[in-house]
């Protein structure tokens, strides 16, 4: 299985471009928001089949896979990707990778020691680096590299082509310390993700000048500080070289070359048979295809799957009658067709053979998959219809779909920028609401979409007072037009006859009934006596649902019993904001994000009313109302919707993209099974299959879709790494939206601020404390709805140790190699 997913590009390009259709299934009330969830959630552990270097084996080569060839060797370049990755990972310093529960750790191979020394008037860290750290070519790592890269990826020389500058732009200056092998960096404002910084770390050779920037690591790393060091890349063979360093310092590697080769998703199962590679991502098919033949080892007895497994006995003497019938013709056809089969049992019973040499490694890899909600413009842009479509979602169902077979924790995802086990981690999902099918269709019958509203004529479509003026200056025009007609009528044709008398009765008649017809239509909106009730109505505010508890009754002059759109948009928008800023109403910060609350909740009605309201919603028990749609709002009967609702003649029915590809099924599966909840809350949808090629560029980045599930790398730094991804878009000058990494198009000020604050605290507790904030304020704006962590699953061969399902951890390359001293020095390719 394939899951598509999207870079952190332009912030930190290392951190995973494109996990776009690559191999490895690749991709509630808020005043309590779940606040014993960061104690609670635990991560899935790594499976990399551990072993102690004395126990692994000097000597031997490893092909590992990768999606294609690598277009850069340059990781701060628009077009690194995962490959990228792994093979900096293995050539260049990385000072803090990340650890199995997702931290950053410092490295002991380059630094002794890295801290903040000084927070005023200026923040300035320390880097004490290892003594023996060196370049390939002999020369020290220290200060002049710093100052290369910082000027590089600065923003301040647009001739350096990077994708990302985040944290870079703060610095102020960098020079060398007591020593050389001390580099004092000195902020020009603070930052607390400090430590994502000089990571990988090039020599000054290759970031010094634009050139050799820009064109001079794409293809070749002449200087290197590592295990290994580049020998070379031939895209003849799909292959990059790594041979072991005698430069390094560190402990020597175990394996004297590192090869990766590019393999097709879909080709990696026979690569497996063939040999030509000993570690690679799979998809839960060859997952499932290694487990039989573990399982079913050399018992002698026939496969029970693959080719010809399902043919019945009726089946198999009907088609050796043919073959040996009297019909040449047929005979001829049957017998290929047996002779194909046949070829294709004995192919299938090698490869059976060749992969029970392997192992699959699993855990849930540091990236998780979620639903887009694309809010731009159409149905979507209507906050309460996005909070319906996640509030008909069964996450735990949609979890369980793609994890429970694999044998891994099935539980949904409850943070934007966090994993379960990750110290910042905190379940913010109650910001919104567990699944609800009631609630779901209130959000959307406040929203104006109902049943029968596609065959409705068109009608103005603004909200509150401003469309009942406009009503009602509409009527008074018509009023005056009908009495002008009707005095020039009686003027020019006093000769009128009965019959045309009888007409305008008839229609004045008939405008007086579609008037009554109005006014009972806006009575029945607001209509909450024991008659509606017992018709099956689901008023909201009245079914004692946790949190709907006593509320002190609003005075006169705010009262609203008819439903109006505007109002109740309002004080359902001020409710979610409400439950938000509850999320840490005991944290260090409260201050500072009060502040900010004030000025969201002053966008959406007079500051002191929208204080009043929070106070009442402070005094309910149980979940906070806001979670819900206003008092006073119809959701259909509990019977199901039949066919999707409407609103001013047209269908509620929205364009879910997903991808077409082999490797995509899964994705797909969960497509499919969202559609289906959609349909019972009356929404439609219209599924659309693109090429995975085209899926995130064409459609995903350009926003054209409604619905799209895509992916997201886990980060250390999500102060540094979620803001361009949930920033609110800006337009451009050219009247377009500049939106980062938004694809959902849905942003608040406030959210921006909370990361701002974030980014700037050097306090890591309370960093992590706006960022919970940050992350309940995206949940309430219903624009990106995490739905599960994405399996890891690696097919390694059996003898292979330290290599696997890795997590959220960074891979010692040093450390792999063949447990059986045997295996050290036998070629990658079994074939003879």
């Amino acid at each position: 299985m394939s899951h598509v997913g999207v870079p952190r590009g332009t912030v930190r390009k290392r951190r995973w471009l494109a996990l776009l259709t690559a191999g490895v299934l690749t991709i509630p009330a808020l005043a309590g928001c779940s606040s014993s969830a960061e104690e609670s959630s635990r991560g899935v552990p790594q499976d990399i089949a551990p072993a102690a270097r004395d126990r692994v084996a000097d000597g031997s080569t490893v092909t590992w896979a990768v999606d294609a060839m690598p277009a850069t060797l340059n990781a701060f370049q628009a077009d690194a990707d995962s490959a990228t990755t792994k093979i900096t990972g293995a050539l260049l310093p990385t000072l803090f990778p990340m650890d199995a529960a997702g931290q950053p750790k410092l490295n002991p191979d380059y630094l002794e020691s890295a801290k903040i020394i000084e927070r005023e008037p200026k923040q300035v860290v320390l880097y004490k680096l290892n003594q023996q750290a060196v370049w390939s070519d002999g020369r020290e790592i220290g200060a002049p590299d710093f100052v290369a890269q910082w000027r590089a990826l600065s923003g301040k020389d647009s001739a350096f082509w990077t994708a990302r500058n985040a944290g870079y732009e703060r610095i102020e200056k960098i020079e060398r310390g007591a020593d050389d092998l001390q580099v004092r960096v000195t902020f020009a404002k603070p930052y607390a993700d400090w430590r994502s910084l000089f990571s990988p770390l090039y020599p000054k050779e290759i970031t010094g000048s634009p050139d050799t920037f820009n064109d001079g690591a794409r293809t070749a790393l002449k200087n290197t500080a590592g295990p290994f060091q580049l020998k070379g890349v031939s895209k003849a063979k799909g292959t990059v070289t790594l041979v072991r360093s005698p430069r390094w310092w560190g402990e020597k590697a175990k394996l004297d070359s590192l090869v990766f080769r590019a393999v097709a998703p879909a080709d990696r199962t026979k690569a497996l048979a063939d040999g030509t590679v000993h570690i690679t991502d799979v998809d839960a098919t060859t997952a499932n295809r290694i487990a039989l033949a573990l399982r079913e080892g050399s018992n002698g007895q026939p496969l029970t799957h693959g080719p010809g497994a399902e043919l019945t006995p009726a089946a198999a003497l009907r088609s050796w009658a043919l073959a040996h019938g009297s019909d040449e013709e047929q005979a001829e056809i049957a017998q290929a067709a047996r002779e194909r089969n046949r070829k294709a049992v004995v192919a299938y019973g090698a490869e059976q053979k060749a992969l029970r040499g392997y192992v699959v490694r699993k855990s849930l890899e540091p990236a998780y998959t979620q639903l887009a909600l694309n809010g731009e413009s159409g149905p979507l842009a209507d906050d309460r219809v996005r909070r319906a479509v996640a509030r008909a979602l069964d996450r735990q169902e949609l979890a369980e779909t793609v994890l429970k077979p694999l044998g891994l924790p099935a539980k949904p995802l409850g943070s934007h920028l966090a994993l379960a086990g990750q110290p910042g981690y905190k379940d913010g999902s109650g910001a919104l609401g567990d699944q609800n099918t009631k609630e779901a269709q209130a959000l959307l019958a406040d929203a104006g979409w109902t049943q029968g509203g596609a065959a409705e004529k068109p009608k103005d479509t603004k909200a509150g007072s401003e469309a009942e003026k406009k009503d009602a200056e509409d009527k008074k025009k018509d009023a005056d037009k009908d009495d002008t007609e009707k005095a020039e009528a009686d003027e020019k044709k006093t000769d009128k006859t009965d019959k045309t008398e009888e007409k305008a009765e008839k229609k004045a008649a008939d405008k007086t009934e579609k008037d009554e017809d109005k006014a009972d239509r806006a009575a029945a909106g607001s209509d909450d006596s024991a008659a509606s009730r017992a018709e099956g109505l689901y008023i909201v505010g009245q079914d004692n649902k946790p949190g709907a508890g006593p509320v002190r009754a609003p005075d006169a002059s705010t009262a609203t019993h008819a439903l109006s759109p505007s109002r109740a948009a309002a004080a359902q928008s001020l409710a979610l904001l409400r439950q938000a800023s509850a999320v840490s109403e005991d944290s260090t910060t409260a201050d500072a994000a009060s502040k900010v609350t004030a000025q969201d909740q002053a966008t959406v009605q007079d500051k002191a009313t929208a204080q009043d309201k929070a106070t009442a919603q402070d005094k309910q028990p149980g979940g906070a109302a806001g979670a819900y749609a206003p008092l006073g709002t119809a959701a259909p009967a509990p019977a199901s919707v039949k066919g999707p609702l409407g609103k001013d003649g047209k269908s509620l029915t929205l364009r879910f993209v997903l991808p077409s590809g082999d490797g995509s099924q899964s994705l797909r599966g969960v497509g499919e099974r969202i559609a289906a909840m959609l349909e019972k809350i009356g929404i439609g949808t219209e599924i659309t299959k693109v090429p995975d090629e085209s899926y995130f560029k064409d459609h995903i980045a350009s926003g054209d879709y409604d619905l799209a599930l895509y992916s997201w790398p886990a980060t250390a730094y999500p102060a540094t790494d979620g803001r361009p991804i949930y920033a609110k878009p800006e337009p451009a000058t050219d009247g377009s939206l500049l939106v980062e990494q938004n694809y959902t198009r849905v942003g608040t000020d406030h959210i921006d601020q909370l990361f701002d604050q974030a980014v700037a605290e050097l306090d890591e507790k309370a960093s992590r404390e706006l960022m919970k904030q940050a992350d309940a304020r995206i949940w309430a704006a219903a624009g990106s709805i995490p739905l599960f962590q994405r399996p890891q699953l690696v097919a390694v061969d059996k003898k292979l140790a330290n290599v696997g399902a890795f997590g959220f951890a960074a891979p010692r390359y040093q450390d792999i190699g063949f447990t059986d001293r045997q295996a050290a020095g036998s070629p990658a390719d079994r074939k003879k």
